[in-house]
């Protein structure tokens, strides 16, 4: 398996594509400020290339992502459309009305269930459970949920992952996803459902969004994915085909830069570990 070309920007390869769909927490932001070189190349393959899609693991419908990224300095005009996780999530919860279901995650996430009719349960009287991440994502740990889970895994309990990302860096800290949870409770010999990055629901929502934006017929090889997580963009894009442009200084930042910046070393030996290949990677993403 080939290393990854290395390309300075955006500009260098934007002719070969017409679609773009980027990941956002850790190319986009960290959840505290907008990188502004991301923000730019956006905008400037929107404006002269075709549509760009924010395609993130966030575990809430589109909407209130809209405003985090208004408040983030996101300008709009960077982007053409924003799917999530969390828009996939809704359509497995529908279909598991009226419940009951044990929710899990802070309160923040409570749009995702906007408008499905589901009774809420404890976790001993529920038929499934729903989670958008720990209660608490600065203190709680997997293991602190290891004996209720243990218990719902014996009465055979689904469990509705909304994000399947392990974690994300928070400013400069790494915190704990739904994916985390996801991944304990799937050790406990529990049955999970994935709605986000890198399964295929979410890739089906972007494409069908680009395509409407496209004046001619999408083109799969002509789609870019671009992304800084091996387990969800990186394996996403893989399952799907999709030329994919890896961001270094993101999830992985600590081990794929260094002061000299990127590490192509470093970067062709964490693909090759998990036995997946990016076309292409560069530091940032930048025009």
């Amino acid at each position: 398996m080939s290393a990854p070309s290395l390309a300075k920007g955006l500009s260098e390869i934007a002719d070969r594509y017409d679609v773009l769909l980027c990941d956002v927490w850790g190319v986009v932001h960290n959840g505290r400020e907008s990188f502004r070189g991301a923000c730019e190349a956006m905008a400037r393959f929107k404006a002269e290339r075709g549509p760009v899609v924010l395609i993130t693991n966030a575990p809430r419908p589109h909407g209130p992502i809209l405003d985090q990224l208004d408040s983030l300095g996101v300008p709009r005009e960077a982007w053409s459309r924003v799917v999530t996780s969390g828009d996939v999530a809704r359509e497995l919860l529908t279909q598991r009305v009226p419940g009951p279901v044990y929710k899990i995650g802070p309160e923040r996430d409570w749009p995702l269930y906007h408008d499905i009719p589901l009774q809420e349960a404890e976790l001993d009287r529920a038929a499934f459970i729903s989670c958008t991440g720990p209660f608490d994502d600065e203190t709680d740990q997997p293991e602190d949920y290891r004996e209720g889970f243990a218990g719902a895994v014996a009465g055979g309990l689904e469990f509705i992952c909304a994000n399947p990302d392990i974690v994300v860096r928070r400013g400069d800290t790494l915190i704990y996803c739904a994916g985390a949870l996801a991944q304990l409770y799937q050790s406990l010999g529990g049955k999970v459902l994935m709605a986000g990055k890198p399964y295929p629901a979410i890739y089906d929502l972007a494409l069908t969004e680009a395509a409407h934006r496209l004046d001619k017929p999408l083109d799969r090889s002509r789609v870019l994915c671009v992304g800084d997580g091996l387990p969800t963009d990186i394996r996403g894009a893989n399952a799907q085909d999709l030329d994919v442009l890896f961001i270094a200084n993101g999830v992985h930042g600590a081990e794929a830069v260094g002061p000299a910046g990127l590490r192509p070393e470093v970067v062709a030996d964490l693909l090759r570990q998990e036995g997946l290949h990016a076309r292409w990677a560069m530091t940032d993403l930048v025009w």
